[in-house]
């Protein structure tokens, strides 16, 4: 799906450059751009050195030329070896120069739910604080990438996507008007309309929600889902605002961690939309333990938000709420 974007992609703008790490030969490491260096030749879908703030530096200076690149940063973790020129350079682009220069560069990475202590980070936190003026897009499924690659491409914006690494092995239907669909930046998505509590959520984590919104049917809570799909912007439509004001209720999800995402996710909802006043109970956040995630499925399990760490803090916000009819089960 992904890979098949791409091409139609790089058929559409001849413009469009894709290089960076093992994003050539090989196709990058998961295969979402498999054959196309042999398509399209080296010059549009190159292979480039371990050198982070090399790929992010020739990126700018690509897309300040009328080009549009896309620069591949293989994990979401090493995003960190150039967030200096990031924060410094791109971020503050449009700004300095009042709206005279623009370097539309995308930042195509991976993250989230791998196991170990490397590949696995997600530093949301940090580029939320260090990178405003580049849009943080973090699609659940390799459609909703696709079709955010498709909308940035008809912008002039700068950006980081960060594709979730568990989303290679879903099956997705294909849509049959590849690099023409688009999703829009800035629209939160109802994925499950429920009445209790507002879960918000994003990228890989919200399957884990929707997992728990399951078995939570038994213990008849019924859940409300919203993929946030873009941390920057932050949902323009005040979608959370509008659920709040029927489950009355806030529970935030994320795998940063403490402090990190769902800080920013929450001083977003009760200041910047005022639902303060539409809460019944103190807004909760479930984030990953204060530490990269230990080795192995047990660290991912104990190191991260898990369906039964969901399904234990959604009890605890209805017990606290009304007790005789949502009594402890923990």
């Amino acid at each position: 799906m992904l890979r098949n974007n791409f091409n139609k992609l790089l058929e559409k703008f001849d413009n469009l450059l894709i290089f960076g790490e093992d994003s050539g030969k090989i196709g990058d490491v998961n295969q979402g751009l498999e054959g196309l260096q042999e398509i399209h030749g080296k010059e549009r879908v190159g292979d480039r050195g371990i050198r982070e703030a090399s790929i992010v530096g020739e990126g700018i200076g690509l897309s300040l030329r009328g080009f549009r690149p896309i620069a591949e940063i293989q994990y979401l973790d090493y995003v960190l070896y150039a967030l200096q020129i990031l924060s410094d350079d791109l971020a503050t682009l449009h700004y300095r120069t009042f709206g005279r220069q623009i370097a539309p560069l995308i930042i195509r990475t991976r993250g989230h739910r791998l196991e170990g202590i490397w590949h696995s980070g997600s530093p949301m936190g940090a580029l939320l604080s260090t990178l405003r003026g580049i849009n943080i897009l973090v699609p659940r499924n390799m459609v909703q990438a696709s079709g955010m690659y498709n909308t940035l491409l008809r912008c002039d914006e700068p950006a980081i996507l960060i594709e979730s690494l568990n989303g290679y092995r879903l099956k997705e239907k294909q849509p049959n008007n590849l690099s023409d669909f688009t999703v829009l930046l800035g629209k939160a998505e109802v994925l499950r309309v429920g009445e209790d509590i507002t879960v918000v959520s994003y990228g890989s984590t919200l399957r884990l929600v929707e997992k728990a919104a399951i078995e939570l049917e038994n213990l008849n809570i019924n859940i409300e889902i919203i993929d946030l799909q873009t941390l920057i912007p932050f949902d323009n439509d005040l979608i959370i605002k509008k659920s709040l004001k029927k489950t009355n209720k806030l529970f935030i999800v994320d795998e940063d961690l403490p402090g990190g995402a769902s800080s920013y996710i929450l001083q977003k909802v009760i200041e910047d939309q005022n639902a303060f006043e539409f809460l019944d109970s103190k807004p909760i956040t479930l984030t990953s333990k204060a530490h990269r995630p230990a080795y192995g499925s047990d660290g991912d399990y104990f190191s991260k938000p898990s369906v039964d760490d969901i399904i234990e803090k959604a009890n605890y916000i209805m017990n606290e709420y009304d007790p005789e009819n949502y009594p402890e089960i923990f």
